[in-house]
């Protein structure tokens, strides 16, 4: 049973795949479950900071690598982004990444499992079993008949983010930049649209997060789903390019989706800087300030763990717990904090999947 004194956190985005993808090694699996320090997320440190679980994202990086850090000094930045990974190349990060969620789940012992219903969910955080959603982040992998939609939905697929920032033949995601809306570049393709379609179909959550804003808006029209956003945050606070309007909001509440509230310092600072640490209080105002545009049931938690850094007051999976409490400072009570914390994620993940 998990920890009584803890508010357990469900958490909307992870690239611990993709840490262990580019570490390497055989014993990946008990690295991770084992623990070491390494990143932001192993299974000790989930449980002392009373994570349970979440989505566990598989991310292709980019074949060119540059270093953008001077690009982000000053008060603006524009980052270019790399081209779209070829579908072969992404296949196979994407299996291999694949594999190690399972080797998790085999070697485990029973403490992490691969969850394919909001039921699961539940019944793990009763058992105090970490909960995995295999999710993808950039659908590269997806070839245009979706063959491989179809393996991976049978193998556990639930959630696919149609775009990382990068754009692919789905459609075209938001550069770094700052300040900027997410008003660049055009709507989804033809083969977005069917992917969408394909979605709808299969019940699997299309992630909001990174696409743009005409592809959001297509989106919006096309599906029959609630609107998700797994790790995004507020523009009206930091006008960044990865942020969600108004407007966009607005759309979400409609239709009773669900912002992930993240926790990359830059898109969480009113200035936007890169390489500068962020206060909890700045993370818990965009919480507050969703909670305020989409009511207190359609708000989670989205921390970008092993994929950006952190605020300091929280560090990694262990430091979750200091979240809470800046949160139950600002007033939030403990129903409000659980939903937020655990339980508006099952809600619309019941809605979106079904039974």
């Amino acid at each position: 049973m998990p920890d009584s004194g803890m508010t357990l956190v469900f958490d909307g985005h992870n690239d611990l795949l993709l840490r262990l993808f580019e570490r390497g090694g055989a014993d990946a699996a008990r690295s991770f479950l084992e623990g070491g320090g390494q990143g932001h997320l192993d299974m000790p440190r989930m449980k002392q900071g009373g994570m349970a679980g979440g989505f566990f994202a598989m991310f292709v990086p980019n074949i060119e690598r540059s270093d953008n850090e001077a690009l982000y000094a000053g008060e603006s930045y524009d980052i270019p982004l790399p081209p779209s990974v070829p579908c072969d190349v992404a296949q196979a990060v994407t299996l291999n990444q694949v594999s190690k969620l399972f080797s998790i789940e085999r070697e485990s012992g029973g403490r992490f499992k691969v969850v394919r219903s909001a039921a699961e969910i539940d019944r793990c955080i009763t058992d105090g079993i970490v909960a995995a959603i295999m999710h993808i982040e950039g659908a590269e992998a997806i070839d245009p008949d979706f063959h491989m939609l179809e393996v991976l939905y049978q193998a556990g697929l639930r959630s696919i983010g149609p775009v990382w920032s990068r754009s692919n033949i789905f459609g075209n995601g938001v550069p770094f930049r700052f300040p900027s809306t997410g008003d660049i570049g055009d709507g989804l393709t033809e083969h977005g649209i069917r992917l969408v379609n394909e979605c709808n179909a299969r019940r699997i959550m299309i992630d909001l997060s990174h696409l743009n804003e005409k592809g959001f808006w297509d989106v919006a029209r096309l599906s029959d789903a609630p609107l998700i956003a797994t790790h995004s945050n507020a523009h009206a606070i930091s006008q960044t390019s990865r942020n969600l309007t108004d407007k966009q909001l607005a759309a979400i509440r409609e239709t009773a989706g669900l912002v992930g509230v993240s926790y990359i310092r830059s898109a969480i600072r009113r200035d936007g800087r890169v390489g500068v640490d962020a206060s909890l209080d700045m993370l818990v105002d965009h919480i507050a300030y969703l909670v305020d545009k989409l009511g207190d049931d359609k708000v989670g938690l989205g921390s970008d763990f092993d994929g950006a850094t952190a605020p300091s007051g929280i560090g990694c999976a262990a430091g979750l717990q200091n979240l809470v409490g800046a949160m139950r400072r600002r007033g939030f009570d403990e129903p409000t904090l659980k939903k937020i914390c655990h339980g508006n994620w099952i809600r619309v993940l019941s809605r979106t999947w079904g039974g």
